[in-house]
């Protein structure tokens, strides 16, 4: 197994002292106070140009969107979608990478408080995303770009979501996506590769036992696991999809199944660039504050939008 990077392990042996409980020990409620009070120990995310809160209309009532602005024109907008195993995490969660994206990108970053699981199961959270991102597309005047220039992007299960949204659109026959941004996605209710293997128990972020928790809460059946709206790699046919860039984290159970799902992009015909950081766990982007592997690949992404976007 490749060495841990040294910032890695001095976070991991900070959250083992401290006891930090597992996901799969905890209540969908717990979890997600754990997970704020673990990101808002990193401090408020950088200065950005100009910060705004909405409300968006949505397919089960409005949507809150925070919407984050460069100075000057716009390369175009990215949506995102956050992470947490589309059960924990919101806005305030990832405002920090929001913000990073922002200023490294130049583009405005539409960040979207999709509904939860256990309350809200799929479909409701791809269908708030769809939604949020036909809102981006027929408001793009107004956000200071156009709908020719618009991304989608997240991490985790955010990620799931920025394929999965990029399949509806081209299914849907509904905006056009020029690029998607995918951080180590889930891409596959099947939890069967050798990463999920090497990475059943804790200690490591996310472990197997917690992809199983969060699955669990998210479907209201294992069938639906197989609609490719939930596994976006069951989808039948993956032609005529955006440019994707995927990055992968080198000790993490979702390692294998997003580097997976780019050779299957690759295969059908679509422009694809994946890497895998090395010595990282699950989550090391949203760490970014304190992991210079995370401030790297921040700065990685968002060349490769800034190229698609172009």
């Amino acid at each position: 197994m490749t060495p841990l990077d040294p910032q890695v392990k001095v976070l991991l042996d900070q959250m083992a002292a401290a006891n930090q409980p597992a996901f799969h020990s905890q209540s969908p409620a717990d979890a997600r106070k754990a997970m704020d009070a673990m990101l808002n120990v990193l401090g408020p995310g950088p200065d950005v140009h100009k910060v705004e809160d909405r409300k968006i209309p949505g397919p089960a009532g409005d949507i809150p969107v925070r919407i984050y602005s460069p100075p000057g024109k716009p390369i175009g907008i990215l949506v995102y979608f956050h992470g947490g195993g589309w059960v924990v995490g919101d806005i305030a969660s990832h405002d920090y990478v929001c913000r990073a994206l922002t200023n490294a990108a130049g583009c405005v970053v539409v960040s979207v408080d999709y509904r939860l699981a256990p309350e809200h199961k799929f479909p409701a959270g791809p269908e708030d995303c769809y939604a949020a991102t036909e809102w981006v597309s027929k408001n793009a005047a107004s956000l200071g770009s156009d709908a020719d220039h618009i991304a989608v992007g997240g991490d985790s299960a955010g990620g799931n979501l920025a394929a999965v949204i990029s399949l509806m659109a081209r299914d849907r026959k509904g905006p056009r996506i020029r690029h998607q941004m995918l951080i180590y996605p889930v891409t596959d209710a099947a939890m069967d590769t050798p990463s999920y293997k090497e990475f059943t128990a804790d200690g490591f972020v996310l472990s197997k036992l917690d992809m199983e928790w969060f699955w669990g809460y998210y479907l209201a059946n294992k069938r639906d696991g197989e609609n490719p709206y939930a596994s976006p790699s069951r989808a039948s046919n993956l032609s005529n999809l955006p440019p994707a860039h995927i990055i992968t984290a080198s000790h993490d159970p979702l390692r294998d199944e997003g580097e997976a799902y780019a050779e299957l992009l690759k295969k059908a015909g679509n422009r694809v660039k994946v890497k895998r950081y090395q010595g990282v766990v699950h989550g090391f982007f949203s760490l970014q504050a304190a992991l210079d592997q995370g401030k790297t690949a921040t700065r990685e992404l968002a060349e490769e939008l800034k190229a698609s976007l172009k």
